[in-house]
């Protein structure tokens, strides 16, 4: 099970995102307080963000050592700021190979994804069923062996089936196509999902056959004005909402927030 978070708002650095608040992603690497499974997450992690002022793809560092071991990320961390932001630390699913190809955030084109959560017994259940409900284009950059990949070109393949629609109802789409495709199998799925183009945040908190890891809402606090943060845990002490369970989180450009149930 691993940790997220997700910011969008006013321009910020990803010090302050990911080592000042008392109980960061750093600290929830090796300390944290609601992961369902796990004790730690030490199998590798990523930040993605976005140029404050040009149209560019996001930029993405990863690693596959801890976050804490990482002698590089502190000094990144103090010269990159960005209006929008998604960072992971990894606890790896028992037989998913820690390397750079199952480390996320994943990216097409404008779009960055995170997955907190796993799919049971993925190989043996939805791996053969997810790929072959795949556009070619999006079945050919799978490079890793995650259930969050598959997951991820599942919904590219559903937004460009449904182009025409808000990236909202392809999300809703893919989680309904995995919950039946589970149902068949008797597979639980945990399925928290955050997508970006930069410009907005979408989430869900969502599970098939249990309860979905935790996730939390907060929008317009002291120490982020103007701003909203989408974390697996609150950061520090403030007004964290958790988001409701089998929920779609819609975060705008002006961060107001719509949650619709799937």
């Amino acid at each position: 099970m691993c940790r997220l978070l997700a910011y969008l708002g006013p321009s910020v650095s990803l010090e302050q995102l990911l080592y000042k608040p008392e109980h960061s992603l750093i600290v929830q690497s090796y300390l944290p307080r609601e992961m369902n499974s796990g004790v730690v997450n030490a199998d590798g992690f990523g930040v993605g963000w976005y140029h404050t002022q040009k149209e560019t793809e996001p930029f993405i560092y990863k690693n596959t050592i801890p976050i804490w071991n990482d002698i590089n990320l502190p000094h990144l961390c103090r010269y990159v700021e960005s209006q929008c932001v998604l960072a992971y630390v990894r606890s790896a699913t028992p037989g998913q190979s820690l390397d750079f190809a199952n480390c996320q955030p994943f990216n097409h084109q404008q779009w960055l994804f995170l997955h907190n959560g796993y799919i049971e017994n993925f190989r043996q259940t939805l791996h053969r069923k997810i790929r072959s409900t795949l556009k070619p284009e999006f079945y050919d950059k799978i490079f890793g062996s995650t259930d969050s990949e598959h997951i991820f070109a599942l919904l590219l393949s559903q937004a460009e089936i449904n182009k025409h629609r808000p990236p909202e109802y392809a999300l809703r789409t893919t989680l309904l196509l995995i919950s039946e495709m589970a149902k068949r199998h008797q597979a639980k799925v945990l399925a928290n999902v955050v997508l970006s183009d930069g410009k907005r945040l979408i989430a869900s908190r969502f599970a098939v056959g249990s309860q979905a890891p935790s996730l939390y809402l907060l929008r317009d606090d002291l120490n982020f004005p103007n701003s909203v943060i989408i974390a697996s845990e609150p950061l520090f002490t403030g007004d964290w909402k958790p988001c409701p369970e089998n929920s779609i989180i819609s975060v705008g450009e002006d961060c107001e927030i719509q949650i619709e149930q799937i």
